[in-house]
């Protein structure tokens, strides 16, 4: 248990530049508190328990601002930063190293049974506010902008953004390769309105070059008429 916690608290001094002492982590983290209330209230899941896991869960919530059903899987290295509003759905699976920052959702799409959550792969960041809603899953590498609504499959070392999201970064093209540390760099996000809006006025730019370029060849033209 002790190596557990350790290893919890070195996720948070290796993420969190405001991290500054073990107490200050142990008291004050609300991430760290509902990783430690989920796993008592998955371990009572996993016994067939119903009523007490969901109240550990409900107590969680209270505490934290943090809803982690007592089905989620969780893997090591979760960092939850800040952690107002996030929500992890009962069929959700998440990898190791895996990062969230406040209000994000990992929810489904309607009423169906079984699988409805998504599975998040290793090394994900997702970043505010984004929602994943979906059994699909999000690829080892892979990050979610701010505010991004996901609702198909990512694949690896991939960057998605905006809504409905899209991938706008892919094993290293446009921006650059993705390293095989976490790479918590969320707000180094290509911007594709922006890039929409550039390819317009080159294509502007194009457009009036030529229009000039027809209006001298009919000058020339009336001038060899006359």
């Amino acid at each position: 248990m002790f190596d557990r916690i350790q290893k919890d608290l070195k996720v948070i001094f290796e993420r969190d530049p405001a991290a500054r002492s073990v107490l200050e982590v142990l008291l004050c983290y609300p991430g760290l508190h509902a990783i430690w209330l989920h796993r008592i209230s998955h371990s009572c899941y996993n016994r067939g328990w119903i009523i007490l896991p969901r109240m550990i869960s409900n107590l969680g919530r209270f505490l934290t601002g943090i809803e982690i059903h007592p089905g989620a899987t969780i893997g090591e290295g979760l960092f939850i930063d800040h952690g107002t509003g996030v929500v992890i759905g009962e069929t959700a699976e998440l990898g190791d190293n895996v990062t969230l920052y406040q209000g994000v959702t990992l929810g489904g799409t309607g009423k169906e049974k079984g699988k409805r959550h998504p599975t998040i792969g290793n090394n994900v960041v997702v970043a505010t506010g984004a929602k994943v809603l979906g059994s699909f899953k999000v690829g080892d590498g892979s990050k979610i902008g701010a505010g991004s609504v996901v609702l198909k499959e990512v694949p690896p070392n991939s960057t998605v953004v905006g809504i409905p999201g899209k991938i706008v970064w892919h094993n290293g093209q446009k921006v650059g390769s993705i390293s095989s540390d976490i790479d918590l760099e969320h707000n180094d996000l290509p911007d594709p309105v922006a890039e929409m809006m550039m390819c317009m006025q080159r294509n502007l730019t194009k457009l009036e070059k030529r229009v000039g370029e027809l209006e001298k060849e009919l000058k020339n033209d009336d001038n060899k008429s006359l």
